[in-house]
């Protein structure tokens, strides 16, 4: 059947679906399928059903007076090691809980652990085909593994992937899109649908910019172009320059 995604206005299309290379394929004609038109029905109930879980996600979150936050990045632009300086930036003074989402392993929610922070990690590959994203269904599972009523901030570290994440509602009241240096200027152009959704786009590994042939100001208006006024923080999340200034963000919006 291949994998489906919804686009800004509501509309819905399936795709082939790739893991490695991840490349799309829209199926504009739907004559070719026994079922038709029935398809895309079909596909807007189960998106229809994410929405609602999603729904009591939220409410049960805002419920306790919570703000969520799905953290969203390709693989390796630096969301762990972000959350990681985040929480030793915070300390006491905020309480904070992570949903650790992740294909297999419990690798990165490892590497959160000690900080203070509750864990409560959601592997795909259990029970869930193995999906390059989190939906609201998974986070629903995990969420009341958390103690959800002596937090005030949790955060949805999503499964690495520029393309999929953006698509499903969890429950968050904000998105926040973790972009690094290392992967170029042209991201936003290649994959807006991510950009656009992202409430504010971190940009990591800023300490290696005089190592790099990369011009932000070019990225800069890339974003620009798929997303008017899009909030951008300049972070080096292994030096810890500009971690204040997204815990700020984190905590407040």
């Amino acid at each position: 059947m291949g994998r489906f995604h919804r686009h800004a206005d509501g509309t819905v299309h399936v795709h082939d679906h790739d893991h490695d290379g991840h490349e799309h394929r829209d199926v504009g004609d739907h004559s070719g399928y026994a079922t038709g038109d029935l398809r895309v029905d079909v596909l807007e109930a189960i998106l229809g059903e994410n929405d609602r879980t999603a729904e009591a996600n939220r409410a049960d979150l805002a419920g306790r007076g919570i703000r969520a936050v799905n953290l969203m990045s390709s693989p390796g632009a630096g969301k762990t090691t972000l959350l990681h300086a985040a929480l030793r930036e915070l300390g006491d003074g905020t309480r904070v809980g992570v949903v650790e989402g992740d294909i297999e392993t419990p690798l990165d929610a490892e590497r959160l652990q000690g900080l203070g922070a509750p864990v409560a990690l959601v592997n795909t590959a259990n029970g869930f085909g193995g999906e390059c994203h989190l939906d609201a269904t998974m986070v629903r599972s995990v969420l009341h593994d958390l103690p959800l009523d002596d937090l005030d901030v949790v955060v949805i570290e999503n499964v690495g992937n520029l393309v999929c994440p953006a698509e499903f509602d969890v429950g968050e009241d904000a998105k926040a899109l973790v972009y690094s240096v290392t992967e170029g200027e042209d991201k936003p152009l290649k994959y807006p649908v991510m950009f656009r959704a992202a409430d504010v786009v971190v940009v990591n590994k800023i300490d290696l910019l005089p190592h790099l042939d990369f011009d932000l100001a070019t990225f800069r208006r890339n974003l620009e172009e798929v997303h008017p006024g899009a909030t951008v923080l300049e972070v080096s999340a292994q030096t810890g320059a500009g971690v204040g200034a997204f815990c700020d963000w984190l905590i407040r919006g």
